[in-house]
């Protein structure tokens, strides 16, 4: 009923001018405000209708009329078969106008045109998402630079957010749906420059040092439009990073230990709500991910007496605390880990590989010196017993991270992984990594040595080498057999093997000289002809 009024007042076939279609209008968005899913049976009539609202919008009226005619055409343009009439470089020009996407330098003043920009951007917003002819009309009608531009006139402005935040929302769908936007922003229009200072203003981050933000303990959450546009922002510029990890000049490296600042200051503040908290720091830890982890030095400083209290090494250590407390908090949601948790995984295995005092500090949380070992070291309730259940996890790319986090945190010593983890936990990283036969990774660390706890020491000789845990003595059920017995049970157990090898349901598997897995015949081969070439040297 709705639909077929709004036609006939855009067509002009109701009378009443201006008025009635804003009337009218602003009836059909209250009805379908929270409409997704439309009647195909009127998809013509919604063609006509986003058509009729285009034409009203080309011509100069009222700004009540234009925020009704722009929420409709929202709300229509939510269906991706009725974008065909409006994805013409005319109809784009019209609501690029509107939405204040020009070269004018003039700044943004007056204050009733704000919710009329904001309408316009939220429709460029959805007509982009859904439609790939948009997309290169985009690039065509050098959107980017314009919404750059915009972000600059938000600088410094009042009442803006809600522009700035859907500014910042357009970037982030350009970057995401179009490369060669993607590569305009980071090369021609300086875009990470230009979205990091929207991030540093979004989260009012004040200057102590070069990379050094302010820390007040008493400050307020931020409130629920500054975490949006930071989130937008953060979005956007992992877009613009993407390919970062190489820094090749002094400018460039300036550039993401700023960056890496802003991020460090962005997980020590919090959100309006935990969620909103949780999203801003998820959306910092995927950002921190592309940058260079040379540059991630900055997340630690040297602490003074009224800043944290989370502090190692006489470095100030409170954002790495919210990384490791962010990791935790998503193991424990025991769901969607190759998204939620893979990141600030290999986040803090980077950190750990490079920084050492990082390193150290983590492994001072995650793998305290072991002192109870009579449970396996997957069962409990510490970080080191999740991490440990991670490495045997059905999705591979999360077990590996997990495993290799903790190789790392073990400065990639075979015989201290095994110590925390077991060797049946650890088999997978091991033969992916050669080791099997022992060693050690191919990175460097410090000379730092671990200690055992007088309990672990004493303990040691009874620990079960494949569970990890401490075991009682078990009587040898072989005591008891005679010789013939003994050798009657070897010789079953050799056939049932035989007969398996034989039907193909598993193959007996060896460890080569250099720690990697092969088929037993050929370990063994190997073997003797390394034993071979030895004796004969001598």
């Amino acid at each position: 009923m709705e639909l077929g009024a709004a036609l006939e007042a855009v067509e002009g076939r109701g009378g009443g001018g201006p008025e009635a279609v804003e009337r009218v209008l602003a009836r059909y968005n209250e009805e379908n405000r929270t409409i997704f899913r439309f009647d195909p049976a009127d998809e013509d009539k919604r063609k006509k209708l986003c058509e009729g609202i285009l034409n009203i919008l080309e011509k100069d009226t009222k700004t009540s009329c234009q925020v009704a005619c722009l929420e409709a055409l929202r709300i229509l343009s939510r269906d991706k078969k009725v974008l065909v009439p409006v994805t013409t470089k005319r109809n784009m020009q019209i609501l690029m106008r509107l939405a204040k996407l020009d070269i004018v330098e003039d700044p943004l003043e007056r204050v009733s045109e704000f919710p009329v920009i904001v309408e316009a951007l939220k429709c460029l917003c959805n007509i982009i998402f859904n439609s790939a002819v948009a997309q290169k009309l985009s690039l065509e009608l050098n959107l980017a630079a314009m919404l750059c531009n915009l972000l600059e006139k938000c600088k410094d402005q009042q009442f803006v957010d809600d522009i700035k935040c859907f500014d910042l929302r357009l970037l982030f769908l350009l970057s995401l749906l179009h490369t060669d936007i993607r590569s305009q922003l980071r090369q021609e229009l300086q875009g990470v420059q230009v979205l990091t200072r929207a991030l540093e203003s979004s989260l009012s981050v004040r200057w102590t040092e070069e990379y050094k933000a302010a820390e007040d303990r008493d400050r307020p959450p931020l409130s629920l439009q500054e975490t949006d546009c930071a989130i937008e922002a953060l979005k956007a510029l992992f877009n613009v990073t993407l390919d970062s990890w190489n820094v090749h000049s002094e400018n460039e490296s300036h550039q993401f230990r700023y960056m890496a600042a802003i991020l460090r200051h962005c997980l020590l503040t919090t959100g309006p709500t935990e969620d909103k908290t949780e999203e801003l720091h998820s959306n910092a830890v995927n950002l921190l991910s592309n940058v260079p982890v040379s540059c991630l030095d900055v997340l630690i400083s040297p602490s003074s007496q009224e800043e944290t209290d989370i502090k190692y090494n006489g470095m100030n250590m409170g954002a790495i605390q919210v990384l490791l407390d962010f990791m935790e908090k998503r193991i424990d949601k025991g769901s969607s880990y190759r998204e939620g948790l893979t990141p600030v995984l290999s986040l803090l295995t980077e950190c750990c590989r490079t920084h050492r005092n990082i390193r150290k500090f983590i492994k001072a949380q995650v793998l305290p010196p072991l002192r109870d070992v009579s449970n396996r070291p997957e069962v409990g309730t510490t970080v080191r017993n999740k991490l440990v259940r991670l490495m045997t996890h059905v999705d591979l790319g999360v077990k590996q991270i997990a495993a290799e986090f903790l190789f790392v945190l073990c400065k990639e010593r075979v015989d201290s992984l095994l110590k925390y983890t077991g060797y049946g936990n650890a088999a997978g990283l091991l033969a992916a990594r050669g080791l099997l036969a022992g060693g050690r990774g191919d990175h460097w660390y410090s000379d730092d040595e671990d200690t055992d706890t007088e309990e672990y020491k004493s303990a040691k000789p009874n620990i079960n080498l494949i569970t990890g845990h401490l075991e009682e003595p078990m009587p040898n059920p072989m005591d008891e057999m005679t010789e013939e017995q003994k050798e009657y049970e070897a010789m079953k157990l050799v056939n049932m093997f035989d007969k398996l090898s034989r039907d193909e349901l598993i193959k007996p598997m060896g460890v080569r000289p250099d720690g990697t897995m092969a088929p037993l015949e050929e370990a063994v081969s190997q073997y003797h002809t390394n034993k071979q070439d030895s004796s004969d040297s001598d």
